[in-house]
C-alpha cells in the first residue's frame, strides 16, 4: 500500500458521510451499518474485488421515498439484498440484463437520476436558505471541476456553515445514534413488496453500471455477479439490524495504485466511524439539506445525460421506445414498473408494427 491508497479512500469517506447524514434523515441507523462495511471488506477479500461498497444516494433515496416508515424501507433492503445475493449467487444477474437489454436498463437509470433531482428540489422546499446554498455551489464546483468529490464536499461544507450560524445544530434522529443491536422484524405488504422490486431493479443496473466504470478505472474487469452475493449479504445483514443500504458506487478508490486495498481502507475507515457511534455526533452540523446540490448534480446533470446517451444513442426503434418508456415510468413511479415496462414496449413493438 501506498499513501495515494490511502487518500483515495478518505476521499470517498467524506462522500460516504454526507451519504449516511441522508440515510440517517430517512429513520436507519448508523451502528449497524457498519456491519455491511465489514462484509464487504470479506467480499472484496474473497473475491478479489476492486469494487467497494458504500452508502449510495440512488438507494437510499429510493427507499425512504418509497417506504412508508422505518420498518417498510429495512424490509425493502433485507428482502432486496437477500434477492441480489441469490441472484448473484447463481450468475443471473447477467441473464436479466442481456434479456432486459442497454436500451431498457439505461433508460432506467436515467429515471432515476429525474427521481435524484426531484429529491434534491424538495430538500430546498424544506429548507430553502440551506438548499439553495447547497444547489449553487455544488453547481458552482462541478462546472469548473468536473469532479463529484469536490461537489459533495464543497456543498455539504459550505452549506452546513451557513445554516450552522442562521439556525443552529441539528436533530439527530434518536434512530440513528443507536448502539444497542437488535433485531427488526420485517414486515410484508403490498407497498413493501413493490418497493423490494424497485430497489431489485435499481441495484441490476447500478451494479452493471457503476460496477463496469469502477472496474475500468482499474483496468480490470467487473464480476458483476460477485458483488452482487456480498452488496446483497451486507445490505441484508445491516437493515436485520436497523442499518442502512450499502451498493456499489463509483469509487475513485480503483484510480489508485493498490484499488483492492483502497477500496479496503476506505471500508475499514467507515466500520471504525459508524462502530463508536462518530457519525451521530458529527451530524449534528450537517443538514440533510446540506447535500441537495450534490444530488442535483449527481441526478441531472450526471446520471440522467450519461444513462439517456446510452439508452438512444445508436439504438433502433425498438431501443427508442422501450429505453424512452423505461426512463418516463421510472421517473414517475419506480424501478421496476419502469423496466417492467421498457420490456413489455420491446417485445411488443415489432408484432404491434410500431418498429421500423
Amino acid at each position: 500500500m501506498v499513501f495515494q491508497d490511502i487518500v483515495a479512500a478518505v476521499g470517498v469517506v467524506f462522500d460516504a458521510v454526507t451519504q449516511a447524514i441522508m440515510a440517517m434523515s430517512f429513520g436507519f441507523a448508523m451502528v449497524p451499518t457498519a456491519i455491511a462495511y465489514a462484509i464487504g471488506i470479506v467480499g472484496c477479500l474473497a473475491y478479489g474485488s476492486v469494487l467497494p461498497i458504500s452508502m449510495q444516494a440512488e438507494t437510499i433515496a429510493l427507499a425512504g421515498t418509497m417506504g412508508k416508515d422505518i420498518r417498510e424501507r429495512l424490509s425493502m433492503v433485507m428482502y432486496a439484498g437477500f434477492s441480489m445475493a441469490i441472484l448473484g449467487g447463481f450468475g443471473i444477474l447477467q441473464k436479466i440484463t442481456d434479456f432486459a437489454g442497454n436500451s431498457v436498463v439505461s433508460g432506467m437509470m436515467a429515471g432515476v437520476g429525474i427521481i435524484l433531482t426531484k429529491v434534491s428540489i424538495d430538500m430546498v422546499k424544506e429548507s430553502k436558505l440551506t438548499g439553495v446554498v447547497s444547489m449553487v455551489v455544488g453547481i458552482l464546483i462541478y462546472v469548473f471541476t468536473q469532479d463529484l468529490v469536490y461537489t459533495i464536499v464543497g456543498c455539504v461544507v459550505v452549506a452546513s456553515a451557513v445554516s450552522y450560524f442562521k439556525n443552529g445544530k441539528v436533530e439527530v434522529p434518536a434512530s440513528a445514534s443507536e448502539r444497542k443491536l437488535r433485531i427488526h422484524k420485517p414486515i410484508v405488504n403490498f407497498n413493501v413488496v413493490r418497493g423490494t422490486l424497485a430497489l431489485i431493479c435499481l441495484t441490476v443496473g447500478a451494479n452493471i453500471a457503476f460496477g463496469g466504470i469502477t472496474a475500468e478505472m482499474a483496468g480490470a474487469t467487473a464480476n458483476v455477479d460477485g458483488l452482487s452475493v456480498y452488496s446483497g449479504l451486507a445490505d441484508a445483514f445491516s437493515s436485520l439490524f436497523g442499518g442502512a443500504p450499502v451498493e456499489a458506487i463509483i469509487s475513485p478508490t480503483a484510480a489508485a495504485p493498490n484499488p483492492m486495498w483502497s477500496g479496503i481502507i476506505l471500508m475499514g475507515l467507515m466500520v471504525i466511524i459508524l462502530a463508536t457511534g462518530l457519525l451521530p455526533k458529527v451530524a449534528k452540523f450537517i443538514p440533510a439539506q446540506s447535500i441537495a446540490g450534490f444530488l442535483f448534480v449527481l441526478g441531472a446533470v450526471v446520471t440522467v445525460p450519461g444513462n439517456a446517451f446510452s439508452a438512444f444513442n445508436g439504438a433502433d426503434t425498438t431501443g427508442v421506445l422501450s429505453g424512452g418508456v423505461a426512463m418516463a415510468v421510472t421517473a414517475v413511479s419506480d424501478p421496476f414498473l419502469g423496466m417492467l415496462a421498457g420490456i413489455i414496449v420491446k417485445l411488443i413493438t415489432v408484432p404491434l408494427g410500431l418498429a421500423f
